[in-house]
């Protein structure tokens, strides 16, 4: 299946409202930005990352305009040497390819073993947005609603407060 429509489907059997917009691919955040200029909602970023020894991984979802402290990431949370995830990790873990990472990808984890994680300046913001596991999309969620579409997936999750 197509992966927005798994998405997309996904959302709708939860009762979950949301807003897509369909755009030319998009490589970076700066570029999806581009396509949703005046829509309202934060901009995210989906960081899926790992400890040294690869025995976990972490998705952090943070505002796209902030860079992450590793060493802030690792006191939060207890991660040791926290790092990005390689490319053939993130492709085991959930199935994807590197530059469309997203909250959506859980539907992809089939050993349930990703740790979820928020920063807590983002869930002030009424939507969200992310690419719905392709990059020629953005949608756009209620903030409560992607809190509730993890729980959904029987995820827990944490809210860090990240500086910066």
């Amino acid at each position: 299946m197509e992966p927005a429509k798994q998405v997309e489907e996904a959302l709708e059997k939860m009762n979950i409202q949301y807003q897509i917009v369909h755009h030319a691919v998009a490589h970076t955040t700066e570029e999806a930005d581009a396509f949703i200029e005046g829509i309202e909602g934060v901009r995210t970023k989906t960081m899926f990352l790992t400890n040294k020894k690869k025995t976990e991984c972490y998705l952090l979802v943070m505002d796209d305009a902030k860079r992450l402290d590793f060493h802030q990431f690792e006191e939060l949370t207890g991660a040791k040497r926290a790092k990005m995830g390689h490319d053939d990790l993130l492709f085991e873990k959930l199935g994807l390819e590197p530059g469309i990472v997203s909250i959506f990808e859980l539907l992809n984890n089939k050993d349930h073993d990703v740790k979820v994680y928020f920063d807590k300046a983002i869930l002030s913001e009424k939507r969200m947005s992310f690419h719905p596991n392709i990059n020629t999309s953005t949608i756009f969620v209620d903030s409560d609603d992607v809190l509730q579409f993890v729980k959904n997936l029987g995820y827990d999750y944490q809210i860090l407060e990240l500086e910066g």
